[in-house]
């Protein structure tokens, strides 16, 4: 058994003589909306550099991980515009993926796929990026607000995949990515994301929504398709699509009584191909009532589903 699910609900003490942080995330930072423009391409790749060292070797969480047990994450920054006001200013697209593995398979399985088109911030050549939970403003809105974001999502990938090994096992860093948001940089309207006001689907949102009781049944859901039934898949293959399946009725509920929350459609954005590879293994006259509960549930997937009916 990994040993995040051991920490996570003591079952047992493992003793590691590995000390290695809990993500490997792979960073590519792309600047070609802006070259050509003066931009120094030295700027972006030592960027890379910074961001790549921010997310793998600062400590996230108080466990200890072994070498084999990081969590694998992909991070593309896409600079698509200089901020004039702003010296060193970028606005980016921030678009982060991770996965875990999936027990008794070489089969990985997406806990995080998202975009995020509000990444407003200052850059200084080979100045470290440096974040304090406790002091998540800084000195400067800009300078800060880029490794506020990457601290986000990392607490925000970190608490997903504790919460697939255990019933609200990222609640705690639910709870740091929220603590972010509420002391999240300002510098007017320059920055944005953080903020109920400026949208339905930003980075507020997520949090506020997967920390809220009305959302419970997502996280029960969360948790049960990934230890009940993608771990299970190989050794009780039936049972484990029942569990996906059924699960499909309790989303069904959820989006009727939460029209468009932010929340349901980042689960989506990560699930839809499993979702979509289970029912396409039902007989086609038993697909019909779960492809159209999904295509109500998960608007923007909804062509990937209809496929199926053929």
């Amino acid at each position: 058994m990994l040993k995040r699910v051991i920490n996570i609900i003591v079952l047992s003490v493992v003793a590691l003589t590995a000390n290695a942080q809990e993500l490997n995330c792979t960073v590519k930072v792309m600047a070609d909306a802006i070259q050509g423009r003066g931009a120094d391409k030295e700027v972006f790749n030592t960027m890379q550099n910074a961001i790549t060292e921010f997310m793998n070797t600062r400590k996230w969480t108080t466990d200890q991980y072994s070498a084999n047990e990081k969590i694998d994450c992909n991070i593309l920054l896409n600079i698509t515009s200089t901020l004039g006001s702003v010296q060193n200013g970028f606005s980016a697209t921030l678009t982060i993926q991770a996965s875990r593995p999936v027990y008794n398979t070489s089969y990985t399985s997406q806990i995080v796929k998202h975009v995020d088109k509000e990444v407003q911030f200052s850059y200084n050549q080979f100045s470290p990026l440096e974040f304090n939970d406790n002091r998540v403003t800084g000195n400067n809105a800009f300078i800060s607000n880029l490794p506020a974001v990457l601290a986000y999502y990392a607490y925000l990938v970190i608490g997903f995949d504790y919460e697939s090994f255990a019933p609200k096992g990222g609640t705690e860093y639910f709870k740091k990515a929220q603590n972010i948001v509420n002391n999240a940089p300002e510098q007017g309207k320059t920055i944005s994301g953080w903020k109920a006001v400026e949208g339905n689907f930003n980075r507020y949102w997520l949090t506020d929504q997967i920390l809220n009781p009305r959302f419970q049944a997502l996280r029960s859901v969360w948790y049960s398709m990934h230890r009940e039934a993608l771990d299970n898949m190989y050794t009780e293959p039936e049972k484990s699509r029942e569990v996906i399946l059924k699960s499909i009725n309790t989303l069904s509920q959820l989006q009727k009584e939460n029209p468009g929350a932010a929340i349901l459609q980042f689960f989506f954005n990560a699930k839809s191909d499993e979702f979509a590879s289970v029912i396409a293994q039902l007989p086609e006259q038993n697909r019909g009532l779960y492809i159209t509960m999904l295509q109500q549930i998960d608007v923007p997937n909804s062509q990937k589903y209809n496929t199926l009916r053929k």
